[in-house]
Order: C-alpha cells, then structure tokens, then sequence
C-alpha cells in the first residue's frame, strides 16, 4: 500500500478546512470569554424588535391596539379559560368581560360618563377592582389608582391632583373615605362597593352592577386613535413630599404588559400576584402581562409569608412575582421539609440584594430570577433577562451597537 492510500480523511482535506474550523473554535472561545451572554442577548433583542414591530404594523394601518383590545378578543377565543383566581374562586375571561360590562353600563347611564373622563379609584386588591378597572376603561375613561396605605391630607390632595369626576371606594376602605369625604370637593362623585349607602352624598354600586345589564359597550367608546393618549393615572409613594400622579400611555401599558412574555412566560403559566394592584408591577405586569399572554393569574388580598408556598402549590403557580424584600421576608420564615416542592420556574420583580438571592435560589430551588428596574414614570427600563446574580440590567453587546 502507498503512502498516499495511508493518509485519514482528515490529512486529506484541503488546509482552509481545517484553518476554518480552527477560526470557527477560537471565535467561540472569544465569545464565550468576552461577551458571555452573546446568544441570549440576541434572542432577547429579536424578540423585543418583533414585538415592537407588530405595535408599529397595527400602527401603520390604523388599528391602534391596547390590552383592553386583546382581554376583550380573549374573552371571545378562550371565554371558559381561568382569568383570576381569588380566594379559591375561578373567574374566567368571560366572566370579567362580563361583570365589567355591567360597571360599564352603571356609569353610562348613572354616573352620565363620557369618553375621557377620569375616575379615581381607591379599592384593594379584589376581582372587582380589576371589573371597575375595564369597565370604565370601556367606556374610553382615565382611572387613576389611589394608593390605599395613603390617608387624610395626602389622599385629598392625590384626588385633587388628578380631577376625577367620580371617586369609586372599595368596601374595606369605608374608614379612608370617611376621613376625607367632609374635605372632597362637591364636585366629585362618591360611589362605594356595597349594596347601600348610609353617607350623604355617596351612591352605592355594587346593587346596581347586579341589576345591569351585561350587554357590551360600542366598541368606539374606548377605541383609541393614538398610543400616546393618557389611559392610567399611577401615584408615586410620596416618600419626596406629596404623592406625584405619573401619567401612563396605552403604550407604556403595552410595554409593561409585554415584560412577562420577553423573559419567558407561555399562555400555560398561572402567575401568583400578591402585590398591590395600585402598583404599576401588580396592574401593568403582572394583570397587563397576563392579558398579553393569555394566562391565568391567582390575585392574593395582601401578601402572607406564611402562606406564599402553600398558595403557590395548591394552585400550582409557575410565576411570582416581587418587589423590595418580599424575597428576604420568604427566607426570614422558618425552614419547612420540601420547601423545593412547587412548580415556580420564575421571579420577576425588583431589589432583592445578592445574598438574599443566593439564599433564595439554596433554599427553594431552581427558580429563574429576573430582576428589572424602570421608574413608573420613567421611559428607560433595565432588564436582567438572563438570571445573573446581583444585575437589574447592563449595556449589553447590541445596545452599544
């Protein structure tokens, strides 16, 4: 045999090959050395450009979309699919389509509502909330979330602020508005969810949605002309002097409302909201961020740190949701057998600090956790997509590009 017949396939290939291949490994090396993160970064980037993409196709043909748009096509796609659930009770699509009609209907024909007005409202976290919420942003209204911690001078001074023409009251909250109620301004009109009202000037609401009717509101009562018009008033916590009102754009609520789905979360997941509704976490991404994925969401009255994992496995949640120390206060509890048994793949939230995050992942498992920082107000927002430990978001390769 020659020595030509003895040669492997590999000797005989021609030398680019092999200087390619070699090109190829060390580029990789490189990158995995210098811009770790290369390949998720890209992803990420690709799918916030397509989503921005659609917004702007819409845009471009005249169809301005909102959230409200997509509940209500929901509503008609998947109306017998779990929206909310709350205190063990199932509300589906169509039943908060439906319960939202009737506010709707009330405050067209009672509380003599047009498009543009703004209704402030002061309720903790409950279903009706959320039906007061879409009803009166079905007839195309402003509604301005009241901070319900705050009282007496300061909360005059939010409702004020922000012009309403009604004031809507939750029924756990009859003591705030008593405090205020002899300073509101005559003007405002004070409606409270209950069946009756023993104060003056104050109309009940909750016997008249039972009595109307669930018929749908024309659709160009609220159909908006531009993404930029005012939809949602959201107050600061006033820790710099008087609570501010930060004025929210149907496209600032469609960016929040996409923040569940760019880090990750499917139509199957059930996210676990125990933050205030007020909050622009709790309303714009996790109600909003639910309604862009078609999930379900489990609504908590107040957060427990006692009955976080137990709610999280008997409703089986895939995603939570934090802010501030909620994830050192989970961590603060004492350590119970099978604490890692749950179904959570992922945190999205703000300010949990490095060593709590390490205890948290040691403690209750592999649970990605994606740390963001963006002002209510603000119209710049840091993203850590990734799970880094320790990062709310970096000028990653593509936006130095």
């Amino acid at each position: 045999m020659s020595g030509r017949d003895q040669l492997s396939p590999l000797q005989m290939l021609p030398s680019w090959v092999s200087g390619a291949a070699a090109g190829i490994v060390s580029l990789h090396l490189i990158q995995k050395l210098l811009f770790p993160y290369f390949w998720a970064d890209l992803r990420y980037l690709l799918k916030v450009l397509m989503y921005g993409l659609r917004v702007e196709l819409y845009r471009r043909r005249g169809r301005v979309v909102t959230v409200l748009d997509k509940f209500m096509k929901l509503a008609e796609k998947q109306p017998h699919k779990p929206f909310l659930i709350y205190e063990g009770k199932v509300h589906t699509y169509l039943n908060v389509d439906r319960r939202s009609n009737r506010v709707a209907q009330v405050f067209l024909h009672h509380g003599a509502l047009k498009k543009g007005d703004t209704v402030a409202l002061l309720m903790g976290n409950e279903p009706d909330f959320i039906h007061v919420w879409f009803g009166l942003a079905k007839l195309g209204c402003v509604v301005a979330f009241l901070n319900f911690n705050v009282r007496s001078k300061s909360l005059l001074h939010c409702v004020s602020s922000c012009d309403p023409k009604i004031l809507v009251v939750g029924a756990d909250l009859l003591g705030t508005l008593e405090e205020i109620l002899p300073n509101l301004e005559k003007e405002v009109s004070v409606w409270i969810m209950a069946k009756d009202s023993t104060f003056p000037r104050v109309h009940s609401l909750l016997d008249k949605i039972e009595a109307a009717s669930e018929d749908p509101i024309p659709v160009n009562q609220h159909a908006a002309n531009n993404l930029k018009s005012s939809v949602l008033y959201i107050f600061t916590s006033g820790t710099t002097g008087l609570p501010k009102a930060a004025v929210i754009s149907h496209m600032q609520v469609l960016k929040g409302a996409a923040g569940l789905w760019a880090f990750g979360a499917t139509a199957e997941d059930i996210i676990y909201i125990t933050l205030p509704l007020y909050h622009s976490a709790a309303s714009l991404l996790g109600i909003g961020g639910c309604i862009e994925l078609g999930a379900t969401c489990v609504l908590k009255k107040k957060f427990s740190a006692s009955q976080f994992w137990n709610d999280c496995r008997k409703y089986n949640v895939t995603v939570i949701q934090y802010i501030g120390e909620l994830c050192r206060y989970l961590c603060s509890q004492p350590v119970k057998e099978g604490e890692k048994n749950h179904k959570v793949r992922l945190a999205v939230g703000n300010g949990v600090r490095n060593d709590v995050w390490r205890e948290f992942l040691d403690r209750f498992g592999n649970v990605k956790i994606c740390e963001f920082y963006g002002a209510t107000e603000g119209n710049i927002c840091f993203m850590n997509h990734t799970g880094k430990i320790g990062s709310v978001g970096r000028t990653n390769f593509f936006y130095k590009v």
